[in-house]
C-alpha cells in the first residue's frame, strides 16, 4: 500500500492537491480543489483517471479550473463521476454542468453524483448528461459518523471550518495495514500456508476454525496470537479558513498523527489581524497546529502574491522555527 501527494500548480498562483492511494489491487485517485491551471501538468490520461473531486470552498481561485477536468470527464463511463464538498455543492456544479450548449451530445450518456458535506450527514444528488445536465435528481441522504468516503484501502474525513462560508478540510488515511508476526509464528511452531489468508482477514467470529497441518485451530486464538495491525499512510488538505483557538483545538485531534499535512499559507504572521479578518491562517499558525497535532511533515502552498519571493521564504522559515518537518513543495525550487 502507499499513498502520495501531490501539490499542482505555481507559487503565488491557484493551487490544489492530487492524492494517489494504491492499495496493492487498486490505484484511487483523489483531487482536493481545481483552481486555474493546476491540471495543465496532468496528461490527458491523467486527469480522467481521477476518481473523486472534493472542493474545500467555491472561491474562484479553488474552482477555476474544474472546465479542464470536465472537458476531459464529462462524458465519462468507464468510471463514476463524483463531486464532493460543502453544503452548497449540488447548487453550484449544477451551474457549472448547465454553463456550456450541449446540443451535439448526440447519444451520449454520463452520470454525475453531487454530494454535499453537511455535519453528520450527506445529501447526494444525479445529474445526467443524456438530461443535458437540467434536472438534479434526488441521490440519498445519509447520516455519517467520521468517515464519508471509503474506498479500496482508505477512507476520507471532513471537517467544516470557517472561512466565512463553511470550508472542508479533508483527512485521508489509508487502511491499517494487517500482518503476521513471523517470529510468532515460528516460536509457536506452525509453518505459513494458505491459512494465514484467513487469519489476516476479518475479525472471527467465536468458534471459527480453519487447517493448520491438518489440525483445526481457533481462527480468533491465531489472531491474538499472531496479527499485528499498524497504521497506515495518511494525509490532510487544510485552506481557506479561521484557525482560531476553537478551531485549532478541533484540528489538532483531528490531525493527530497524521503523515502529511498541505496547508495553505497565505499570510505572514506580522500580517495575523489582516488574516483573521479574511479568515485565513498565517504560517506560523499552520506550523503551531501541526506541532501540536505531532504531525510528520508540513508542507505549505496557497501563497499570496501579495508578497514577493523574498517574503515566502521568510513565511517558510517563520514556520520551522515553530516546526522544523515544513518545507515548500519541492518542485516549486524556490
Amino acid at each position: 500500500m502507499s499513498l502520495a501527494v501531490q501539490v499542482l500548480g505555481l507559487p503565488g498562483r491557484d493551487n490544489a492537491v492530487l492524492v494517489t492511494v494504491d492499495s496493492g489491487q487498486a490505484v484511487t485517485r483523489l483531487l482536493f480543489d481545481c483552481g486555474d491551471g493546476c491540471l495543465w501538468a496532468l496528461p490527458f490520461g491523467a486527469i480522467q483517471d481521477i476518481d473523486h473531486v472534493l472542493f474545500s470552498h467555491f472561491h474562484m481561485d479553488h474552482v477555476g479550473g474544474f472546465d479542464t477536468f470536465f472537458r476531459c470527464t464529462f462524458n465519462r463511463t468507464a468510471k463514476p463521476n463524483h463531486v464532493w464538498g460543502p453544503p452548497g455543492t449540488a447548487a453550484v456544479m449544477h451551474h457549472r454542468f448547465r454553463g456550456f450548449g450541449w446540443n451535439l451530445i448526440g447519444d451520449q450518456s454520463a452520470s454525475w453524483h453531487v454530494h454535499d458535506l453537511h455535519a453528520g450527514r450527506v445529501v447526494s444528488h444525479r445529474f445526467e448528461l443524456a438530461e443535458v445536465f437540467a434536472q438534479a435528481h434526488p441521490g440519498g441522504d445519509r447520516t455519517i459518523a467520521g468517515d464519508f468516503l471509503a474506498g479500496p484501502g482508505f477512507t476520507v474525513e471532513a471537517h467544516l471550518m470557517d472561512h466565512g462560508v463553511p470550508s472542508a478540510a479533508y483527512v485521508v488515511r489509508e487502511t491499517p495495514r494487517v500482518n503476521v508476526d513471523t517470529r510468532k509464528l515460528a516460536d509457536l511452531g506452525l509453518r505459513p500456508g494458505p491459512w494465514l489468508n484467513r487469519v489476516r482477514g476479518p475479525k472471527a467470529e467465536e468458534g471459527e476454525t480453519v487447517s493448520v497441518d491438518g489440525e483445526p485451530r481457533s481462527v480468533r486464538d491465531l489472531q491474538n496470537q499472531l496479527v499485528v495491525e499498524t497504521p497506515g499512510e495518511s494525509a490532510a488538505y487544510l485552506t481557506d479558513f479561521r484557525l482560531d483557538p476553537a478551531a485549532m483545538d478541533r484540528l489538532t485531534d483531528a490531525l493527530r498523527g497524521v503523515g502529511t499535512v498541505v496547508c495553505e499559507s497565505q499570510y505572514r504572521e506580522s500580517d495575523a489581524d489582516l488574516a483573521a479578518r479574511n479568515c485565513h491562517m498565517t504560517g506560523t499558525q499552520a506550523a503551531t497546529l501541526a506541532r501540536r497535532a505531532g504531525v510528520g511533515k508540513l508542507v505549505l502552498f496557497h501563497l499570496s502574491d501579495r508578497y514577493r519571493p523574498a517574503e515566502w521564504h521568510q513565511i517558510l522559515a517563520d514556520a520551522r522555527d515553530i516546526f522544523p518537518a515544513t518545507e515548500f513543495p519541492s518542485h516549486w525550487d524556490l
